[in-house]
């Protein structure tokens, strides 16, 4: 069948696609549409820094500079995961508009899948699946409803962090049918950034499972979403200053830095 992945492009997502797209490409036509952000530019300065890891380091600098020298580690960017699709990744910032919904259309997808995407579906973007939407959300549904959902969840000292795979079914945020929960112990000493990235090996994978159940038409059995949990809009000052005197980092420089390294290939050792 044929698949569209609606993703923003940044580190985590492009993390998420390398679990993703050599698994389903062996059985599926893929595409994938994405955001350039999610929501507004940040106006704290911590968020903006953290922009700049996510986003504006690996997307400008470092995966240019991996694609100009040819370079493959374990992990590809997104130029280099362009091999699994039947056409180049494309920017999609409106896909409700009457443009946006043709680029959907333009390839008949039976399945969408949206991991970190940067807009919200209306109901015409969401019916043009005939499976359905699919979503991959980086946190515990209900109980962390919105974006920067592990932020919550670390400053408010879970043991675990948690994915949760789930139905999109109208335009309300993270309100339907639950399909999977998975969770990961959490590192203390781990950052905001990396814990986000650690959730994607469990999380893709539940994922592809799912997608592997609807291709064989078995039913997916999903629950529907209690209505306990709260939305999170970006953290505010406080927020961010409460997370802040805990001890607890946005992004830890060293821990990234070696996370980067996936993306080359090292010499061997002797």
């Amino acid at each position: 069948m044929h698949i569209t992945l609606l993703i923003n492009r940044d580190l985590a997502s492009n993390v998420a696609l390398n679990y993703l797209l050599p698994a389903l490409s062996t059985a599926h036509e893929l595409t994938v549409y994405y955001s350039e952000r999610v929501g507004q530019p940040p106006s704290e300065h911590a968020l903006a820094t953290l922009a700049f890891f996510e986003q504006t380091l690996p997307n400008e600098i470092l995966y240019p500079l991996f694609d100009a020298r040819q370079q493959q580690g374990p992990l590809r960017t997104f130029e280099a995961l362009a091999r699994y699709l039947q056409c180049p990744m494309q920017c999609l910032n409106d896909p409700n508009s009457l443009e946006g919904l043709a680029l959907l259309r333009a390839h008949s997808p039976d399945l969408l899948l949206t991991i970190r995407y940067g807009r919200i579906l209306q109901q015409a973007a969401i019916d043009i699946a005939g499976l359905g939407v699919l979503n991959l959300h980086s946190g515990k549904l209900p109980n962390y409803r919105g974006v920067m959902a592990t932020f919550q969840a670390m400053k408010a000292g879970d043991p675990e962090l948690y994915s949760t795979v789930h139905w999109i079914e109208n335009a309300t945020i993270d309100t339907g049918r639950i399909v999977t929960i998975q969770g990961i112990a959490r590192a203390p000493d781990s950052c905001y950034l990396m814990n986000v990235v650690g959730l994607y090996p469990s999380g893709c994978e539940a994922l592809i499972l799912a997608v592997r159940a609807l291709t064989a038409g078995a039913p997916l059995v999903a629950s529907p979403a209690p209505r306990q949990g709260q939305y999170y809009s970006f953290p505010d000052a406080k927020a961010l200053r409460e997370f802040h005197d805990a001890g607890l980092r946005l992004v830890d420089h060293r821990a990234l830095a070696h996370f980067l390294n996936n993306y080359r290939s090292l010499p061997q050792s002797q």
